[in-house]
């Protein structure tokens, strides 16, 4: 099997789809992080196109190894990483659909068929802690067990006394209970005293099954020092890329929950070998994820064949705009998501509607 052509997808809300064409007709979808959607198309149209034409997607490794070193001196981080994301996931659908398996199948087994999310909440600046605790209760009514509160980077989060997330963290408790674990997503925005502090308090007066990011991407050091500090588990990981990164993010940032994204760290064949890193750590892994079709499918996939998986972000629930791209759903019920059995990634992708919606087809 050969591949013989492949087509990007960039929609108007950044998301870009990549389709990979075989010479047996048998066809491949995957999915490329939605930041900087043009840049990433070009990425993977100019950069790697090349080096995936009349390559055998069941050499998955080998293109995977061409993608990365022959763009010379291109990344690996950012844009390369994430346009390869798209590729490789292709890839897998493709195999596949060519043995008739699904792609957990394919990455040694399933250990579960279904997911725990977590529903998770991204502060906008203007909400009220009420607020916030409202749209958590309703999530809780819809079924969720998880939750988490994700805030914005500013200059208010200093000290307990005026940052926001104190109040909307313990409204939060409040409305849903002891039971609902929640975690929260400092997005980089403390240095580790201030973290520290805010950790401290959050572990008293909340209860926190997470504490994600609390200090600026790459300060390994400072993330270290809140982890050595604080009872609750520090997490990171959705802006690691390579094996290596997320190497020092074990080693030197002491994380202890990591948190892959399929559709950033080079797609499905270079997650399993950090989930088989995490593993050798004893670090469980809870998925970064925010495409809630392919992105999902695959980390959904991906999830059911390795031990280490505990939860999975996120899942805010279908619309009409993105379930018309395909011709099935995700199933989701009572908080989790369950893995699809059909072959490939499991999801049908309506190319009409893809093309008739894509802003730039590639």
């Amino acid at each position: 099997m050969k591949i013989t052509n492949m087509t990007t997808f960039l929609f108007p809300w950044g998301s870009l789809f990549v389709k990979l064409e075989t010479d047996e007709g048998i066809s491949g979808w995957g999915e490329c992080s939605p930041m900087g959607g043009h840049v990433l198309q070009a990425m993977a149209v100019h950069a790697l196109k090349p080096h995936v034409i009349g390559g055998d997607p069941f050499d998955a490794e080998v293109l995977w190894q061409k993608m990365l070193l022959a763009p010379y001196k291109l990344g690996p981080s950012g844009a390369q990483s994430e346009a390869m994301s798209g590729i490789d996931l292709a890839m897998w659908d493709i195999i596949g659909k060519a043995t008739n398996k699904p792609v957990y199948q394919l990455q040694g087994g399933r250990f579960r068929d279904r997911v725990n999310i977590y529903y998770s909440y991204g502060w906008d600046g203007r909400a009220t802690a009420d607020d916030v605790a409202r749209i958590m209760s309703a999530q809780v009514e819809n079924g969720f067990t998880v939750l988490k509160l994700r805030m914005n980077y500013g200059p208010l989060r200093g000290e307990i006394a005026n940052d926001p997330a104190i109040p909307m963290m313990k409204a939060i408790r409040a409305a849903v209970g002891d039971e609902v674990k929640i975690g929260f997503d400092a997005n980089n925005g403390y240095t580790a005293h201030k973290a520290i502090q805010i950790g401290r308090y959050l572990e008293e007066h909340v209860g926190l099954a997470w504490f994600e990011e609390p200090t600026p991407q790459y300060d390994y050091l400072a993330m270290a020092q809140v982890a050595d500090a604080l009872d609750t588990p520090v997490s990171a990981g959705e802006h690691e890329y390579t094996l290596w990164q997320f190497r020092d993010l074990i080693l030197q940032g002491k994380a202890d929950i990591i948190q892959p994204d399929l559709v950033k760290c080079g797609g499905l064949t270079e997650a399993k070998k950090i989930a088989a890193l995490c593993e050798a750590w004893s670090k469980p892994i809870v998925v970064h994820n925010t495409q809630p079709t392919i992105g999902t499918a695959a980390s959904l996939h991906f999830c059911a064949s390795v031990s280490n998986a505990m939860y999975h972000q996120e899942f805010t629930g279908h619309n009409e705009k993105l379930s018309a791209l395909f011709h099935n759903q995700l199933e989701f019920k009572d908080g989790y998501l369950f893995v699809p059995d059909g072959p490939g990634l499991g999801l049908e992708v309506n190319e009409s509607k893809v093309r008739e919606t894509a802003v730039s087809i590639m």
